[in-house]
């Protein structure tokens, strides 16, 4: 049996790896652009402030750690095109710029996301830089020694983490965001009025609820962004707008979702036979909605390329879905999130309720405890939980991973209000904090 393996970062290797070990005697080849795999682009928010000091502990496997497993790696190979067909692919030698055609019995799409890059002038000029690959945290690392104030585009995860991190190598630092508020996709304004708080008292400057129309620069490089609401100078800037799925080799030869995420079944099965595909070239099946829906995350991309693997020859383990569970840590708050935000049950045109709770973590007889932050979102008639958010100085997102599990599972409000959760006055009160959740919706 011939595997052939488009892309390998997080969902690519972890299909490789398995299918390596399940199918010793297949034919396993891989086509990546890159000299490197399953780089973890989470990681370079730390990289660049600094706590990450070795850049390639950011990666957990290699290529040759791969072709030890028997595994052919054609890397900085660039895949052309795609007859799902003929099953036939043809790929380019980056280096050598030769082409050759390959045939396959199964074809697996990890072929990733890539950042969204805007049509606005003067995006040609120097210091305009991505954040998603290796390359890109070097050429990020490399810029910012030498600017004095960076501005980041994008007030998701990545931008928020890029915001901070800039902050603390001493940098004056802008944020700009169309929306009014950031994190708008992960929480809801009681967490994210906290979280700018946080950011405002640093000094650092939030743009908010404006778009950016262009650049001005001299000399070829970028020295001002023009937004809907004013002008602003800068030295260097990051673009962290949002990814779309890379899937231009399958349009037209398997289903997709009108973003180009392509369409697959809980066995990783796309909606022709022999190709598979997994991660952030996907839709997911989002268990809050019960549809489909475009959520780019590593640990969806893991799981996905596993169960790609598993499930290569006949089906036999099913997905169970996501809840987009995601957590951040903004200087000292911890927070995470699961499932659908309040705003977000809203514009689906759900009719939800929530619970807001506000609490001690611990007894307050002992000598510390903190103040934690907990929203839970449930439709209005049947309890069922679609989502949660939490927000502490003291580690509580945990208790984001369960909510995850209640999610999964269907709970309801008045199912997690007696759940069995230990109590233990260094941790916790006697009545855990997401018990007092469910019962107040009672």
């Amino acid at each position: 049996m011939k595997i052939a393996v488009i892309g390998c970062t997080h969902a690519g290797t972890a299909a490789v790896t398995q299918m390596a070990k399940l199918y010793p005697e297949a034919q396993i080849t891989v086509y990546e652009r890159n000299d490197n795999v399953s780089f973890l682009s989470c990681g370079i928010a730390l990289h660049v402030g600094g706590v990450v000091q070795d850049v390639n502990k950011l990666f957990y496997a290699s290529p040759q750690q791969l072709t030890a497993m028997g595994v052919r790696m054609n890397m900085r190979h660039d895949v052309l095109d795609i007859d799902t067909e003929n099953h036939t692919l043809r790929a380019r030698n980056l280096a050598t710029d030769e082409v050759t055609t390959d045939t396959y019995d199964k074809i697996v799409m990890t072929t990733g996301s890539w950042p969204i890059i805007p049509k606005l002038d003067g995006m040609e000029l120097d210091n305009i830089v991505l954040c998603k690959n290796y390359a890109h945290a070097q050429t990020i690392i490399d810029k910012a020694q030498h600017a004095d104030r960076i501005t980041v585009i994008g007030a998701g995860y990545i931008g928020i983490e890029l915001v901070e991190a800039f902050e603390m190598l001493g940098k004056k630092v802008t944020l700009i965001d169309n929306m009014d508020r950031i994190l708008f996709k992960y929480l809801d304004r009681e967490f994210t009025d906290a979280i700018e708080q946080e950011l405002t008292a640093r000094d650092i400057e939030l743009q908010l609820g404006q778009t950016v129309t262009g650049f001005r620069g001299e000399d070829g490089r970028v020295d001002t962004v023009v937004t809907t609401a004013g002008e602003y100078a800068t030295d260097l800037v990051v673009l962290c707008i949002g990814f779309r799925p890379n899937t231009e080799l399958l349009k037209g030869q398997v289903d997709m979702l009108p973003n180009g995420a392509i369409l697959v079944d809980e066995y990783m099965r796309t909606s022709h036979p022999d190709v598979f595909a997994a991660g952030d070239s996907c839709a997911v099946f989002y268990n809050p909605t019960h549809k489909h829906a475009y959520i780019p995350l590593a640990t969806n991309a893991v799981r996905m390329g596993t169960l790609v693997a598993r499930n290569l020859l006949k089906p036999t383990v099913r997905y169970m879905g996501t809840q987009g569970t995601s957590g951040i840590k903004i200087y000292d708050l911890n927070i995470a999130s699961t499932g659908m935000t309040e705003q977000a049950a809203i514009d689906a045109g759900m009719q939800v309720k929530t619970v807001l709770l506000e609490d001690n973590d611990r007894p307050e007889f002992m000598p510390t405890f903190e103040k934690v932050l907990l929203k839970v979102v449930y439709e209005a008639e049947t309890g069922r939980i679609v989502g949660a958010q939490v927000l502490s100085k003291d580690d509580l997102t945990q208790a984001i991973n369960t909510m995850s599990v209640c999610i999964q599972n269907g709970m309801t409000m008045n199912e997690l209000s007696f759940v069995d959760f230990f109590f233990q006055p260094h941790y916790n009160k006697p009545w855990n904090l997401l018990n007092q959740a469910g019962l107040q919706a009672i």
